[in-house]
């Protein structure tokens, strides 16, 4: 029989239980031509509901036989034999249940599919009930009282009422697996007994062609030499723009685009005063204010001239590099701004900070050749890109000369949790250690400490203060570890762990991300063992 054909029949049994249809349930069971213990402790529940006591016991005993170490069939037994008289065999499955217990005082038999938690004290309640039916009662109040040691819930109600029975010499009832209760299959075999159409019907999630809803096949069609020609009305304006001035990404989904460069608009203008374009085969965001019309339309007689239509095709496998700073030695061109004074135009670097040295080398790199835009380029060339590592990352554009206080404040803004809970860490070139920014120790220190290349990248953790606890020194972690109980402290790899004190040889108690616990020594590895007093 197939195990999808089991399966079928067996939750089709389960349902049918539901809905108290015990025959459709056993219709179901009897189906099953390779009955599996869990389906037989089914069948047997099922006759246990409609009174049928001899086909229940017939059902159990096929039970055991196939799962000889299932306790939960021994004490369904146990309760079955004592309602047909047989005391003997009902004292002896206790016994059994209690065995393949294995010392445990409780099993879970969830991960089977049975809602149902067996404990050791209604094994001992179902051996005194036997005793109680021989009239030993003596003996029954003694598995009483070694029943009401052990742990579980709703052990004191039960106990105490069958002790005050036995008192009075009257026989309890006998526990046993609730009405309803039998093994179901996994939910997540079940939805898979459902067929599914894995390739679905093909619609258009992205195209290069504007409007295109086409979801088919068709035949492949002649393309230009490193060009896609979209068909596109005659009446349509072009769509093709020209950067006016050079921008720069300011966040995830926007392009960096030079200026005079030429784009396809291939989305309109949102409320944001964003449009998504394609430049250089990537697709992307600009402000729609820096871009105007180009005129692609060439004449007859000039095709020397004609700017090539359609969209260009991906890039190769080289990446675009990033622009460098050129040294040389000549002077600067300058720029004539009036008749009667000549002035070389500021650069970027020259108006932001004071002039470095002949060693000391430059701490970002800028873009220089746009130096008439005036005062707002200016601005933006004195800003950083900081890049900080949270549960997500998140990037900000912030002005070199910003204080440290203000930046942990936006940071917060950014990440929505109080400044005073946040812990900002840098890497320093050729270590892997986090070192806490300057600002923690040092008031008044700026970002452009830490900056370079116009660029910043932060580690960012929240923790609360540690109140009366010294920080012996810190360590880094070499792999991550999951916490295996509540006293373990959980971290990941590279995270920086401040060192509270030493278990033994082999543990250490840390505090990491707000969290206190202790974690094998092995996980992580010690870069500087001074580092509190080099921070100090």
């Amino acid at each position: 029989m197939l195990y999808t054909e089991l399966l079928q029949l067996w939750n089709e049994s389960v349902e049918a239980v539901d809905a108290r249809d015990w025959q459709g349930s056993l219709a179901k069971l009897e189906q099953i031509t390779e009955p599996t213990s869990r389906t037989l402790f089914n069948t047997a529940s099922a006759h246990l509901a409609l009174g049928q006591l001899d086909l229940a016991l017939k059902a159990l005993d096929l039970t055991i036989a196939k799962d000889e170490r299932l306790a939960v069939a021994f004490f369904q037994r146990s309760a079955l034999m004592m309602q047909i008289d047989r005391l003997e065999e009902a004292l002896s499955d206790c016994i059994w249940a209690q065995k393949h217990m294995r010392g445990n005082v409780v099993i879970d038999y969830r991960q089977l599919g049975l809602r149902f938690k067996l404990f050791s004290w209604q094994v001992l309640y179902n051996a005194a009930v036997v005793y109680c039916y021989m009239g030993q009662w003596e003996q029954a109040k003694e598995v009483l009282l070694s029943a009401s040691q052990e742990k579980g819930g709703g052990r004191g109600a039960n106990i105490e009422m069958a002790l005050e029975s036995v008192l009075r010499e009257e026989i309890p009832t006998p526990l046993l697996v609730p009405e309803g209760v039998v093994f179901r299959p996994r939910k997540q075999d079940v939805e898979q007994l459902q067929q599914r159409d894995f390739l679905g019907k093909a619609k258009v999630i992205s195209s290069m062609i504007p409007n295109d809803d086409f979801g088919g096949f068709e035949p492949l069609r002649m393309q230009k030499p490193g060009y896609y020609e979209p068909k596109v009305d005659g009446a349509q304006d072009s769509r093709y723009m020209r950067m006016r001035i050079p921008y720069m990404a300011r966040s995830p989904g926007e392009l960096t685009v030079p200026g005079g460069a030429m784009v396809f608009l291939f989305g309109e203008e949102d409320r944001n005063g964003m449009a998504t374009v394609i430049y250089d085969g990537q697709r992307g965001l600009l402000p729609v204010s820096l871009v105007d019309p180009a005129d692609v339309k060439a004449s007859k007689g000039k095709k020397e001239k004609t700017v090539p239509s359609g969209i260009p095709l991906p890039p190769g496998l080289k990446p675009p590099t990033r622009p460098k700073t050129q040294h040389s030695s000549a002077a600067p061109p300058r720029v004539k701004v009036s008749s009667s004074l000549e002035t070389p135009p500021p650069s970027y670097i020259s108006a932001t900070h004071p002039p470095l040295t002949s060693s000391e080398p430059p701490k970002y790199t800028a873009n220089v050749q746009y130096a008439d835009q005036g005062a707002d380029q200016g601005a933006e060339a004195a800003s950083v890109v900081v890049k900080v590592h949270y549960r997500y990352t998140v990037a900000l554009s912030i002005p070199l000369d910003t204080p440290y206080h203000e930046i942990k404040e936006q940071i917060a803004q950014k990440l929505g949790q109080p400044a005073s809970n946040l812990r900002l860490r840098h890497k320093q070139h050729g270590t892997r250690v986090l070192i806490p920014l300057a600002g923690e120790v040092e008031p008044g220190s700026t970002i452009q400490e830490v900056a370079e290349a116009g660029r910043v990248t932060l580690w960012c953790q929240t923790e609360d203060p540690l109140v009366n606890r010294t920080i012996l020194y810190q360590m880094v972690a070499l792999y991550d570890y999951t916490a295996q109980g509540p006293e373990d402290l959980e971290f990941s790899e590279g995270d920086t762990i401040d060192i509270l004190g030493e278990v033994n040889e082999e543990w250490l108690e840390g505090h990491c991300a707000g969290s206190i616990g202790i974690f094998p020594s092995c996980f992580a590895y010690k870069e500087n063992a001074n580092i509190t007093e080099t921070l100090e």
